[in-house]
């Protein structure tokens, strides 16, 4: 049988990249370390590293064995959580990863209700992109991580992961007040070829989804201004600086702006909540509840 202690070793190791590595983690000396991941082969029976005078790197069966280290030991926590707490919800502590336009109106509603019927557990809020806050969720620092998918940008969660889909919203054309786009229920973003235009930068590439979407509508947006940030987006716009393609919820509550809807293919992105399945934490399933309530009450208004 394999020992618990020495999978969170080979964990560490995987994470790290050295003995030393998961020595400092562990808070062990190198020879301890290295000591455990030779009990460890010798209960596996296989190989898990391949070590010089200098340097170690896992071998194939000990990557697999460590991508999997960790969701045996969230199922040993769930069983020690479970016999301790006694799979309570409304104490302990929970961490939630965000990004920025969830915290606009999303997270509040879901938050106010979680804690007006949790009070007893302790919030934990981290603001970040969801590419950047994964590490964190995969390694057990986050809960839950709130994230997006671009249909026209779309990407795979990582082993381990799973995401709850929540809704989708649509992309919005925002321009000024006045603008005559604005008269229109529905417009093409041909239809805006030769206007400037305020976007974001790509998740994994220079190449933004307006980019994306102008390309399949045959022609290159004349970009002003790049910002990840929607209020400088929107503060833009509002200043006549240029138009915008903006999702739903990175419109909430905006004044001096007009919106519509845009024709096209693939102009929306999906919300979710990404957790990992194996986690034992008894106010996570209570959250993604009230979570869910929430994102029904903004989908009416997304569409």
């Amino acid at each position: 049988m394999l020992s618990s202690n020495r999978l969170r070793v080979l964990l560490e190791i995987f994470r790290t990249g050295s003995i030393a590595g998961a020595a400092r983690t562990l808070r062990l000396s190198p020879s301890a370390v290295s000591h455990q991941l030779s009990r460890l082969e010798e209960e596996a029976g296989v190989g898990l590293a391949e070590r010089d005078a200098h340097s170690l790197r896992l071998t194939a069966a000990g990557r697999r064995l460590a991508t999997r280290a960790q969701e045996v030991l969230d199922i040993i926590e769930a069983a020690e959580k479970d016999l301790l707490a006694q799979a309570r919800a409304d104490a302990g502590q929970l961490s939630i990863g965000f990004f920025a336009s969830a915290g606009y109106r999303l997270l509040p509603l879901a938050l106010s209700a979680f804690s007006a019927r949790h009070p007893g557990v302790d919030l934990d809020l981290q603001l970040g992109q969801p590419h950047e806050l994964l590490p964190d969720l995969e390694r057990g620092a986050l809960d839950v991580l709130v994230v997006f998918e671009h249909a026209l940008d779309p990407w795979k969660p990582p082993e381990g992961v799973e995401v709850i889909h929540l809704f989708d919203e649509p992309q919005l054309l925002v321009m000024p007040v006045g603008h005559p786009a604005g008269q229109r229920s529905r417009v093409r973003l041909a239809d805006l070829a030769d206007e400037p235009w305020i976007t974001t930068y790509g998740t994994d590439t220079p190449v933004s989804v307006l980019e994306r979407a102008s390309a399949l509508e045959g022609f290159h947006p004349a970009i002003r201004c790049r910002s990840d940030h929607y209020e400088v987006t929107l503060g833009l716009v509002r200043a006549g600086l240029g138009v915008a393609l903006v999702p739903s919820l990175g419109t909430q509550g905006a004044s001096g702006i007009q919106t519509c809807r845009v024709e096209g293919p693939k102009l929306y992105r999906s919300i979710g909540a990404a957790v990992r399945p194996t986690n034992p934490n008894p106010a996570l399933r209570s959250f993604i509840d009230y979570l869910r309530d929430a994102s029904a009450r903004l989908r009416v208004t997304a569409r």
